[in-house]
């Protein structure tokens, strides 16, 4: 303990209204003067006597126990602090300063380190939650052991309430460069097919040119070459709806810190703007006004429908005024707008002259460069106007058998459809009977329900870019009409739709990775009884082999503990997946050069400074204790304030002016002042 005296005020009237009065009292005063009254010097003592007075001052005799100012050190542990021994040369430094801060028996030492969790290096934040019960009065100081990359330092350093003296103890060698690709501008969404801008630049120490490699959704990988330190946009085709990831990737270069950030990403939502849809009916059936009203029911498709009420050869009395509205566009629909639409669908179908040879050829080459069919087989499929019988034959996966069975049977799903997307949700339902089935041989694709005697029923293909899906029978619509209970009708067709519009949820072989917080999760959909192997390539290039375990038929899963911010690809089977665990481009990898430029601001605001250690840390600066104000760093030296904080425990007070000695001394005054006037 130690005993201070000084002198403490406790004013009768409050401060406010002492203050007041002392105001009007040296305004009526100066009048006084400037009127040349005699007794100016004995009213003025006599006025400022009564003011003490009334300020009410006493002799405080107090017992005080010293409190120790309040350092903290904080140590870097963000990610960036893994290369080039700047987590050695840290903790080396960490155990210096604590070991010296631990000889000063006044002063009390708060450690922390950061995490590795956040996005970007938070160090000041730390710092505040650190020392948030503490006095700014006692606050010492607090050293920062960094390389420099701090994202979370104040906008204003001069503030009021910024901690300090900050000071900086700075590791990595400033030399080393490093190579990075950095997303500049990327849009959140784009149309299905369009394509959308992103803005990219890639950094090199050595500047020239960087060839970049740029893939979507894990596909086929192209070049792109950039200049170091420029803005280049990058065209991106939009292959599907729902989420689409780019990558973007540079090899490495002359000077490389790490690979994690040669490589950056950016998820983009494809939109579908309309499904356009051309449904050919062969001929008035009672399917067609189903399948006319499934596709009008959904406001996103645009349908364009013809029922061929009447082939060309036929004669009759009808006029073509009664027939049709318009005669059938075939040049228009198989010629000239053809690639315009997403989908055609022939519902039973048969060449009979109205759309020729050359117009199915036209069909056959919009399939394989990317478009989409689908045939729902009526009784003239297994005749020789069948569509399996001209130029589109040669994408169709099966082919008819010339028999046309009639009787009822249960449509089921295959050991394939089972396993298949498509399909496999509908598996378990009880389903109605159809009466008419279009024998046929699967010659490609994949067989995922079946009619009578487990033939082929529905068939799903991929042709080069394409797709194709055949309906071996036109009782679909017994369904629609609730027959025996009816069937998924809508629900299938739907599904079908869809997968011959490429969605990804319904692809038989696909590859998914979600990567969040500390763990990564792969699912792999097959049409095979097992899984290939599994590897997971992490942002630092590292590769992570999880074993599968089998969720259902056709559906494994992987799961995977992971400890870094970043891309993460998956691979298995020929098939390949990305996830970006955190931010698309996180802040830690956004620049890992050693600086001191970020902290340099806030030290000198706050009277701190920053030093540079070598790889050992034996340039450690000297640590000494310095005054309240001021600077508190030097060249080799940083200093940590001596705060001289007490808690009052005790406490005696003395008047200094008694009432009646103030009252005796006030009259007194006041008796010279009235006898100087009356000379």
């Amino acid at each position: 303990m130690n005993e201070a005296v000084r002198i403490g005020f406790d004013p009768f009237l409050g401060w406010p209204v002492l203050w007041g009065l002392v105001g009007l009292t040296l305004f009526a005063w100066s009048i006084y003067v400037v009127r040349r009254g005699r007794a100016w010097l004995t009213r003025a003592l006599g006025l400022a006597l009564l003011t003490a007075a009334l300020a009410n001052p006493s002799l405080v005799h107090e017992e005080r126990e010293p409190l120790p100012s309040v350092a903290a050190v904080v140590l870097d542990r963000s990610e960036s602090m893994d290369f080039g021994g700047r987590s050695e040369t840290a903790a080396r430094a960490f155990a210096a300063v604590q070991a010296e801060l631990a000889k000063d028996p006044s002063l009390e030492v708060r450690v922390l380190e950061s995490s590795r969790d956040d996005d970007g290096t938070h160090l000041y934040g730390a710092l505040e939650g650190l020392m948030s019960d503490v006095p700014r009065d006692r606050i010492a100081g607090a050293i920062l052991i960094t390389d420099g990359q701090v994202h979370d330092l104040p906008s204003d350093p001069n503030a009021e309430g910024v901690i300090g003296p900050v000071h900086g103890l700075v590791v990595g060698d400033p030399n080393q460069g490093d190579r990075r690709v950095e997303l500049v501008e990327a849009p959140s969404f784009g149309i299905v097919g369009e394509t959308a801008t992103m803005v990219v630049r890639a950094d090199d120490p050595d500047g020239g040119e960087i060839d970049l490699s740029v893939s979507i959704n894990g596909g086929i990988t192209q070049r792109v070459t950039v200049e170091a330190g420029e803005e280049t946009a990058l065209p991106i085709q939009i292959e599907r709806r729902g989420e689409n990831v780019i990558v973007v990737e540079a090899p490495p270069g002359r000077q490389e810190l790490t690979m994690a950030n040669n490589r950056t990403a950016a998820s983009l939502a494809g939109v579908r703007d309309r499904l356009r849809v051309l449904l050919v009916t062969g001929k008035p059936n009672q399917a067609g006004r189903t399948w006319r009203d499934l596709l009008k029911s959904d406001p996103s498709v645009d349908l364009v429908h013809f029922t061929i009420l009447r082939p060309p050869y036929k004669t009759d009395s009808a006029t073509n005024e009664e027939l049709a509205l318009i005669a059938f566009p075939t040049e228009e629909l198989f010629e000239e707008k053809l690639k315009e639409f997403d989908l055609i669908i022939f519902d039973q179908y048969e060449r009979r002259g109205v759309i020729t040879q050359s117009y199915l050829a036209n069909m056959a080459r919009y399939v394989s460069e990317g478009g989409a069919l689908l045939i729902a087989a009526g009784e003239d499929f297994s005749g020789p106007g069948s569509l399996a019988r001209s130029p589109l034959a040669a994408v169709l996966p099966a082919a008819p058998t010339g028999i046309v069975r009639t009787g009822e049977f249960v449509p089921g799903l295959t050991d394939v459809g089972k396993r298949h997307a498509v399909t496999q949700p509908l598996e378990g339902r009880r389903w109605g009977g159809w009466m008419r089935y279009v024998e046929a041989t699967a010659e490609a694709g994949d067989v995922v329900m079946s009619g009578p005697e487990g033939k082929p029923l529905l068939v799903l293909d991929r042709v080069d870019k394409g797709r194709v899906g055949m309906l071996m029978s036109d009782q679909i619509w017994l369904w629609a009409r609730g027959h025996e209970g009816g069937g998924p009708f809508a629900e299938l067709i739907r599904r079908v739709v869809h997968w011959l519009m490429k969605e990804p949820e319904l692809e038989e072989r696909r590859l998914t990775l979600t990567a969040e917080g500390d763990t990564a999760r792969a699912e792999l959909r097959t049409l095979l009884n097992a899984a290939p192997p599994l590897q997971i390539e992490t942002p630092e290039g590292s590769i992570l082999e999880p074993a599968w375990t089998q969720a259902e038929p056709g559906l494994f899963r992987a799961e995977v503990p992971v400890d870094q911010l970043g891309l993460y690809r998956a691979q298995a089977g020929g098939l390949e997946a990305v996830a970006l665990n955190g931010p698309a481009n996180p802040k830690e990898y956004a620049d890992l050069q050693s600086s001191t430029d970020l902290l340099q601001p806030l030290a000198r605001a706050t009277g701190g400074g920053v030093f540079r250690l070598n790889r050992e840390a034996t340039n450690m600066p000297e640590i000494r204790r310095s005054g309240a104000r001021g600077s508190s760093a030097g060249g080799n030296w940083l200093g940590l304030r001596e705060r001289g904080a007490y808690a009052v425990r005790s406490s005696s007070s003395q008047p200094l002016l008694p009432g009646i000695a103030a009252a005796a001394v006030l009259m007194i005054l006041l008796l010279l002042a009235w006898r100087r006037e009356g000379r």
